[in-house]
């Protein structure tokens, strides 16, 4: 298989992901300072499934996308869950880093994800799976109520996939609680792509509701992270800039917070003129047909409960340059 090379071609093909099994693992060190960072205390966070309705309603939005998408002309696939399910499948786009001949189960930064995707990779020809250590040494309890303070050391390669955003031969990597400065060597080394690293404006875990890929020479920023596009590596500083509005907050279900309201921002191209965005997104859905980009509003009501929009829920495996 030939994988997508970018974030905006004609989708052809796309993983979907599943709410099914969904649950916050055991506060183990790694959950303490990937995920909790910025949690002064976490004998609150109700440890073990998701109530049903969250995982309900999430099932059924990830349904109406896949409709969606299949009326777009896209094959879409869905997790097998033929292993446990130790965190969840609602995000496929956190396990895999595809592009061209590459295929890389990422390694990860949570302990309880190391083997999360085991339930996709028959989806996945050609995959290789990145080896590293998540021994206690990996992880920098200093940055528990530290923002400046990044979660992992420099001691093994760990990155999630999710802070990755591709634009052909060149990759932006966002460095922060969930990818470290090795990984970027490591992902340099084993692709002979241009990762270009971004640091210094997000730390808490992943690039895609900082940054997205819109189109060749167009991107979505987001102003309360990116002030100028001169904090940006320099193959993007040339890039046309729309500066996201402010989001519309849809909230989440109880106490489960497990993004903030740019996740509004987490939308996820069909081709260059069309994307899925979140369905009370409109302010931002105007920005974007200003550039001739149409919105697909779609509902994804627990993407702050369940931490994942719709880039998140997605791992688009095919596109076709148009």
């Amino acid at each position: 298989m030939n994988y997508a090379v970018n974030e905006w071609d004609k989708l052809k093909k796309v993983i979907v992901g599943t709410a099914t099994g969904a649950r916050i693992p055991p506060i183990d060190k790694s959950m303490r300072t990937v995920n909790y960072a910025d949690h002064d205390d976490v004998r609150s966070i109700k440890v073990g499934p998701y109530p049903q309705v969250v995982i309900d309603e999430a099932n059924e939005d990830l349904e109406n996308l896949c409709n969606f998408l299949k009326g777009e002309g896209v094959e879409v696939l869905r997790p097998q869950q033929q292993h446990p399910v130790l965190y969840y499948d609602y995000c496929p786009r956190d396990l895999v880093f595809v592009h061209g001949e590459h295929c890389m189960a990422t390694p990860m930064s949570l302990r309880c994800r190391k083997y999360n995707y085991q339930n996709i990779e028959n989806h996945l020809p050609g995959l290789q799976v990145a080896q590293t250590s998540n021994s206690d040494s990996l992880y920098n309890s200093d940055c528990i109520g530290d923002p400046d303070t990044l979660a992992l050391h420099e001691t093994f390669p760990s990155f999630d996939a999710a802070n990755i955003i591709r634009a052909n031969d060149d990759l932006l990597y966002l460095v922060s609680n969930s990818g470290n400065k090795a990984g970027a060597d490591f992902l340099r080394e084993a692709t002979g792509l241009n990762v270009h690293t971004l640091e210094g404006v997000y730390s808490y875990m992943h690039i895609d509701s900082t940054v997205a890929f819109l189109r060749e020479g167009l991107m979505l920023l987001n102003p309360s992270r990116i002030k100028s596009k001169d904090q940006l590596p320099e193959p993007f500083r040339s890039w046309d800039a729309i500066w996201a509005t402010a989001p519309t907050d849809i909230g989440y279900y109880g106490n489960y917070n497990h993004a903030s309201v740019w996740i509004n921002m987490n939308l996820f191209s069909v081709n260059p003129h069309l994307v899925v965005l979140e369905e009370h997104q409109h302010e931002l859905r105007k920005q974007l047909a200003y550039y001739g980009i149409e919105s697909a509003m779609l509902p994804i009501r627990h993407q702050r409960t369940l931490g994942g929009g719709f880039h998140c829920v997605t791992l688009d495996l095919e596109r076709d340059g148009v």
